[in-house]
């Protein structure tokens, strides 16, 4: 067993081909040179210097996984049954694909000094030092990790105006009813949010003085630092040339049990998408929780597939949650699939949850400041449970007391 990538998916793809009683050879591959680490800390404790590190607490060594890091993959050979790499073909039975997303770059800015991107430990600490000298930060996209990234600058003590070429922060992620009560959020902590702006150029600083991002408008905000997150696309263009069938997106197009369209070769977490049957379409999940659960369905489906028993298929409800701006606010499932939107709580308030139905079935929420609505709403949108309206939009009643 070959597995490319050494993030969450990866490593727990490998460890669950163990637990799940694998006995070959597993070999994991990873192109950075640190030992395997969780991402969500980069934007919180690593990037305030409070932790180091993030190293997953996985013993590789007892439990027979071979880390090969530092090695970058550049293709693959199927007929060859051959991984090429940085340091040369490495051979396989079995081929998982695990190379997570990278970040898109903000046009013109290649090689400008002061712009950052945060996505591997090496951004986070080069960051660290941007922080500590309370810089003007300007970040460009009012996304996931813009918010958590900006909400991080505040608590160093720095100045930050976020540009955001939409009308509203999350507008690729959530409906403009549900997004707007968010942008009061920034003023609140002490940031500049300017939305319909673009960024037309990054001036990098001269010699006693700071750099500028010029808007579309002539605007010129100072800015000893950049920081993009616009968004991400699955790694895989290295894949190309292989056979493997990618997306529109990059994403490679793995069915219901995580496996490629070549023989022998799966993917898992941010690099591929799936066939949903709970929501009726293929969904790419780039989230933490995604890169947890895949892994157990490709592990039971290369051990089982040898033991001939069937794993189901893999179709969870997706989860994820963002820490900005003092509020805990998680996600469950998919709301795009939705005919009706509801409100438990005030959205100008500090606690509130939105709840998406079809046909009276929970299909998806958001939740601010209410876990306790997500958890239980997570388990009615996997039971596939009907709910009644009137009461579901009662924030001081359970949502598992609110079903029809």
């Amino acid at each position: 067993m070959v597995v490319v990538g050494a993030g969450m998916a990866g490593v727990q793809t490998a460890v669950a081909l163990r637990e799940q009683g694998f006995t070959g050879t597993v070999t994991l591959i990873g192109a950075e040179p640190h030992q395997p680490y969780d991402r969500p800390p980069l934007s919180k404790a690593v990037l305030l210097g409070t932790a180091e590190g993030s190293a997953f607490d996985v013993d590789f060594e007892a439990l027979g996984i071979t880390l090969r890091l530092g090695c970058e993959a550049l293709g693959v050979r199927p007929g060859a049954h051959a991984l090429d790499t940085s340091a040369g073909p490495v051979p396989y039975d079995a081929l998982v694909l695990a190379t997570g997303a990278e970040p898109i770059r903000l046009p013109g800015t290649e090689g400008v000094p002061g712009v950052h991107l945060l996505r591997t430990l090496d951004d986070a600490r080069r960051l660290r030092p941007v922080l500590a000298r309370q810089h003007d930060i300007v970040v460009v996209g009012a996304g996931w990790i813009g918010a958590e990234f900006t909400t991080a600058a505040l608590e160093a003590g720095c100045a930050v105006t976020v540009v955001e070429a939409a009308g509203r922060p999350l507008a690729g992620a959530l409906p403009a009813e549900v997004a707007a009560p968010m942008s009061a959020w920034y003023a609140d902590a002490g940031a500049v949010l300017r939305t319909h702006a673009r960024v037309e150029r990054v001036e990098p600083a001269a010699p006693g003085g700071p750099g500028h991002v010029v808007l579309d408008d002539g605007s010129r905000l100072p800015a000893g630092a950049v920081v993009v997150g616009i968004g991400a696309r699955p790694a895989t263009a290295w894949l190309a040339g292989s056979g493997i069938d990618l997306g529109a997106h990059g994403d490679v197009l793995a069915d219901d049990r995580l496996r490629t369209s070549v023989p022998g070769v799966h993917a898992v977490g941010d690099c591929a998408s799936f066939p949903s049957g709970r929501y009726g379409q293929r969904l790419m999940v780039h989230h933490w929780d995604n890169a947890l659960q895949g892994p157990r369905t490709v592990a039971a489906d290369i051990v089982g597939a040898r033991a001939d028993e069937a794993p189901g298929a893999y179709d969870p409800v997706p989860y994820f949650w963002s820490e900005q701006f003092g509020r805990f606010v998680q996600y469950a499932g998919h709301h795009t699939a939705s005919d009706t939107t509801l409100w438990r709580g005030d959205p100008s308030g500090p606690a509130w949850t939105v709840c998406w139905l079809r046909e009276d079935r929970l299909v998806a929420l958001l939740a601010v400041g209410r876990p306790r609505d997500l958890a239980q709403g997570r388990r009615l949108i996997q039971a596939g449970a009907t709910m009644n309206p009137r009461l579901l939009a009662d924030p001081a009643r359970p949502l598992k007391a609110a079903t029809a």
